[in-house]
């Protein structure tokens, strides 16, 4: 077993207009957009920000039927998510199912920035939605 300390990878901020909300990250906090990419299966825009190793991710919908468009609609503009990273994918997912807990992903999918990820249902995780990742080609011991 590792000795290493969870990390967290991002905190997942839903936005209706990137281009608008970063402004605040980059005028205000000094920080630039360090990738951009659209997440296709997720219809989403995603812009990363680094913060001392954490990083924001500002997602913008691409479609109004997707989950961050209707997240926004019912709350509003806001946190939308925690992304911890994790060692091993299926290790994690194997953990909570045999803890119960309820799972949006039952396999690891393809993510961001190459990443694997899994999200487990705010139900289960004390109403915050949580997502898993690990970098693809993570060497990282369980």
């Amino acid at each position: 077993m590792s000795n290493r300390q969870p990390k967290i990878d991002h905190l997942g901020i839903a936005v209706k207009s990137i281009e608008e909300r970063v402004k605040f990250y980059e005028h205000v906090l000094g920080l630039e957009i360090e990738h951009t990419e659209i997440v296709e299966s997720e219809k989403v825009k995603a812009a990363f920000l680094n913060v001392g190793g954490t990083h924001i991710e500002l997602l913008e919908p691409t479609s109004d039927d997707s989950a961050i468009a209707k997240s926004i609609a019912k709350r509003g503009e806001g946190i939308h998510h925690i992304c911890y990273e994790v060692p091993d994918m299926q290790s994690a997912i194997d953990k909570c199912k045999a803890m119960g807990m309820r799972m949006l992903d039952k396999a690891p999918r393809p993510g961001a920035k190459g990443k694997l990820v899994a999200f487990i249902h705010p139900k289960s995780a004390g109403g915050i939605l949580v997502e898993l990742c690990q970098t693809e080609n993570s060497s990282c011991p369980a």
